[in-house]
């Protein structure tokens, strides 16, 4: 296939990018930086500076589309939102029209969203059918989704990437967590449970593969392991695969203190299950925690 991916040189990305180069598929990465893109994504993925370079005659076969502004980070003000807003949903606009106006369009576009359109669901078990939650986050999701899905008007598949923690230790939520669990200073947050999905980063990239060969799916897809760990539970788990305690606890109120509406994403959370991504037929290499942490480590340097 030749690809075109937005957010190609971010972790994801670039785990994603490597996977696909291995099969033999053509990548053009599009970047604001489009030196580095051979360097982080790849000797051999073209790099796009602008979606200008997206002309009617240049033809994809396929579209992911990663990009979007990390949500955890500064405080959530009006003007934060604006960004997370633009970073995801006016991007991916544009995306679709530039799609819309190929004389040749692609046949799939995969796009980015995340678990937190269902908002915070206590201990629900959750699949793709489940309405969506009405907090900024969810929200978030609902209209950056939204825009993914006028593709489909064109006659392009389209493919929701329903994410949820992607577990690396090149990067990302389980990178930020080491340091302080390999010192003992590890613990959960508040009464530890809220509900934690996540997925091994090979096997989110193994399940992208299937999604873009597969012509039966489309609509969302959770991409999460079938199994979900509460906060305590993961906790407990990473510590003893770095043979340290976690005794510690981070108050929900300090985190709303400090981190204000976004202490959201720590507090709450959701129990998902990959239901369409087990009918497809997906098989996880790593469906429990304690497993995807011992692979992970073991392969991360001072684990």
């Amino acid at each position: 296939m030749n690809i075109l991916m937005t957010g190609g040189t971010g972790l994801i990305g670039r785990r994603l990018c490597a996977d696909l180069l291995r099969q033999g598929h053509q990548l053009t990465v599009l970047s604001r930086q489009p030196a580095t893109v051979a360097r982080l994504c790849g000797q051999g993925v073209s790099a796009m500076d602008s979606l200008d370079a997206y002309t009617p005659d240049r033809v994809f076969d396929a579209v992911i589309n990663l990009a979007g502004e990390p949500i955890i980070g500064a405080r959530w003000t009006a003007a934060r939102k604006a960004r997370l807003r633009e970073s995801r949903i006016f991007l991916t606009e544009c995306l679709v029209q530039k799609m819309r106006e190929a004389r040749v369009k692609p046949a799939v576009f995969l796009s980015g969203s995340a678990i937190g359109v269902y908002g915070d669901t206590g201990a629900d078990r959750i699949d793709e059918t489940r309405a969506a939650g009405g907090d900024f986050g969810a929200q978030l999701c609902v209209d950056w989704e939204a825009a993914a899905l006028s593709a489909a008007r064109d006659g392009i598949r389209v493919v929701l990437l329903r994410t949820g923690v992607v577990l690396d230790t090149a990067g990302g939520a389980l990178t930020k967590m080491l340091l302080p669990f390999r010192l003992g200073l590890g613990g959960k947050i508040g009464d530890g449970q809220q509900w934690m999905s996540w997925i091994h980063y090979q096997d989110y990239v193994g399940l992208i593969s299937l999604l873009l060969q597969d012509q039966r799916i489309s609509g969302s897809v959770n991409m999460v392991a079938p199994g979900a760990v509460t906060n305590a539970e993961f906790t407990q788990a990473l510590a003893a695969q770095l043979h340290r305690p976690a005794l510690l606890t981070t108050p929900a109120w300090a985190l709303k203190l400090a981190m204000g509406e976004m202490a959201m994403l720590l507090t709450g959370g959701q129990r998902v299950l990959p239901v369409r991504a087990q009918r497809a037929g997906f098989q996880f290499m790593y469906p429990k925690i304690d497993g995807a942490l011992a692979a992970l480590l073991s392969a991360a340097p001072d684990a």
